[in-house]
């Protein structure tokens, strides 16, 4: 198999790289060489409950947001009033 000059040019490359940084041949060949695999972020989930008047929603995770607090607490609102029916 003929190497084009490019390719040769590439190999140089990477055996200077291989030498400056040690890397020996079983590091190449190792699993454990490879960076893990980036977990993918969940998609956020569908909002659950949203204000009637404002718009504001909240998927039910985490902490309560202040205008959920607001609407219950100062606005009377209840919470089955603020629920989003799938």
């Amino acid at each position: 198999m003929t190497l084009s000059a490019e390719q040769q040019a590439v190999l140089r490359s990477i055996r200077q790289l291989v030498d400056f940084w040690q890397i020996s041949a079983q590091e190449l060949a190792s699993d454990s060489a490879v960076a893990p695999p980036v977990e993918q972020a969940e998609p956020p989930s569908a909002p659950k409950y949203r204000h009637p008047k404002s718009g504001e929603t909240w998927d039910g995770v985490g902490p309560q947001p202040q205008w959920l607090k607001d609407a219950l607490i100062r606005e009377g609102y209840l919470v089955e009033e603020l629920r989003i029916n799938p």
